[in-house]
């Protein structure tokens, strides 16, 4: 555009001084070329437009948005026309409490109210895109800052509006997974009726008021307490049975050595007995009493 401005002025300095009576007329021709070489060469250096990897260009001219995007890479367009480029790769839109971890300064988190009344605050990153033939509608409908307009407050609105169908608990714990799902849905099909398209959504840190994280750990540590007590009680019930089978088991031997073992055999275990002993090279005399006829059994050393 520079070299087509130059070559028109350069062209109207060239008319100028074309007259006859002037000393400088006779450079009225090579300001008439140069003009015109400067004219073709920054029509030529205003067609070619690049468009850089990830990125798409929306062609306006006077006011009128083309349909047709310019894709990565050189492209050939009209000299006067504006090219404006828009992001297609992932972005991400981050809303915490934290100061430094979102787009906004400050807190930024989303303060919503659940089903039982209390006020949640969920901290949430959203990855989107833009939809490369949909850009020029975004470029002509929304324009740039679709970020502001659009990302940020339906993903705020839609986490509000369906919160209120959750307990605040069963948000923190048992239905986390299908409260993103449902945000997801209700988003996703918000953001592609705008040619976006919503990637994913991370729902990074739900905090809970103070009195419900105090009901929550009372709660824990009851339960570890129950099943202390249940390990407890347990170990106890095995023990019992471990005596109780021990008790049968001596109980049972008893019987079977008062029923099984009559005088003979016992007399039989005396000599068996006496005779090792009488082996032994510190015994000399072993003398054994019992009911019956007991031998006496002397050693001969």
């Amino acid at each position: 555009m520079f070299f087509m401005i130059l070559g028109v002025f350069a062209l109207i300095a060239g008319f100028a001084i074309n007259t006859p009576a002037l000393t400088f007329s006779r450079f009225a021709r090579p300001l008439k070329v140069g003009g015109i070489i400067l004219i073709v060469l920054g029509m030529l250096m205003s067609s070619i437009r690049q468009i850089d990897a990830g990125q798409v260009g929306v062609i306006s001219l006077f006011g009128n948005v083309s349909d047709r995007t310019l894709n990565s890479g050189l492209n050939f367009v009209n000299p006067v026309a504006n090219v404006t480029e828009f992001d297609i790769k992932t972005q991400n839109y981050t809303m915490a409490a934290t100061s430094d971890e979102g787009q906004k300064q400050g807190d930024d988190a989303i303060r919503v109210l659940t089903a039982d009344g209390l006020e949640v605050v969920i901290d949430l990153t959203v990855l989107y895109r833009v939809v490369p033939d949909d850009a020029p509608r975004i470029y002509r409908e929304i324009g740039t800052d679709y970020m502001d307009k659009i990302v940020r407050p339906i993903t705020r609105t839609r986490i509000r509006d369906n919160a209120v169908y959750y307990d605040a608990v069963a948000l923190y714990s048992t239905r986390r997974d299908e409260f993103q799902g449902r945000i997801y849905k209700t988003i996703e099909a918000d953001f592609r009726k705008r040619g976006l398209m919503l990637e994913q959504l991370l729902i990074r840190n739900i905090d809970l008021p103070a009195s419900v994280k105090k009901t929550i750990e009372s709660k824990i540590n009851a339960e570890q307490d129950a099943q202390k007590m249940q390990f407890v009680l347990q170990k106890e019930r095995q023990e019992a049975e471990r005596k109780r089978v021990e008790a049968q088991g001596i109980a049972d031997y008893q019987k079977i050595l008062s029923t099984g073992l009559s005088d003979k055999q016992l007399q039989y275990e005396q000599i068996k007995a006496q005779r090792e002993l009488a082996a032994s090279p510190n015994a000399k005399i072993v003398i054994m009493g019992s009911r019956g006829n007991v031998p006496l059994i002397l050693n001969d050393k």
